[in-house]
């Protein structure tokens, strides 16, 4: 008579007999932790540069997608909170240039006569006309500048900054000015002091 041996799997022992798929899971947890902690700040920062939710939620899924095929291909991910956020801010600055883009051969294609506002619908008509504004004079500055000042209006501290955009710390601070100076005399030059 066979004797049946019965050999009791422990998940961890098997994990530990094949390295690659122990790298693997940690990989995978430290991804979902790392889109879990940042994920909605994305959006967020997208969703205000953008001017659409979800414009923004599609942009931040494609830099977190992007993100989870590149630490998988490498090991050290002590940059990748930096790196997310660089492809995300680029990627929405791209998207902020082709939406100006699209809407200037749409009003260039379209004619169309302004229809007077309903009574209540001026200030959501004008609070959408100044965020325009301010997004053409993003759209108009250098990338690092826009990038400096998405991030800032985002919420990230100085050195989370630096890390994203890989400048020094002690940067920032004068870069920022600048940028937001460069921002002003752009948005002054081109709607004027009135705006």
């Amino acid at each position: 008579m066979a004797e049946i041996v019965v050999r009791v799997v422990n998940p961890a022992e098997d994990f530990a007999l094949d390295p690659a798929n122990a790298a693997e899971d940690r990989g995978g947890e430290w991804f979902d932790a790392l889109f879990e902690a940042h994920y909605p700040r994305v959006v967020g920062m997208l969703g205000r540069l953008t001017g659409d939710r979800g414009q923004a939620e599609e942009i931040a899924a494609d830099a977190f997608t992007k993100l989870s095929q590149q630490s998988t291909q490498q090991g050290d991910r002590g940059g990748w909170t930096a790196w997310v956020y660089r492809v995300a801010t680029n990627a929405g600055l791209d998207a902020l240039r082709a939406n100006a883009r699209r809407k200037r051969r749409e009003e260039s294609a379209y004619a169309e006569q302004m229809r007077a506002p309903a009574p209540g619908a001026l200030d959501g008509l004008l609070r959408e006309e100044r965020c325009a504004l301010v997004r053409d004079a993003l759209a108009a500055l250098k990338p690092r500048d826009a990038q400096l000042l998405l991030l800032r209006s985002g919420g990230l501290a100085y050195k989370e900054v630096a890390e994203t955009l890989g400048i020094p710390a002690s940067s920032v601070g004068t870069m920022l000015a600048r940028a937001e100076a460069e921002f002003e005399r752009r948005f002054r030059a081109k709607h004027g002091e009135s705006v």
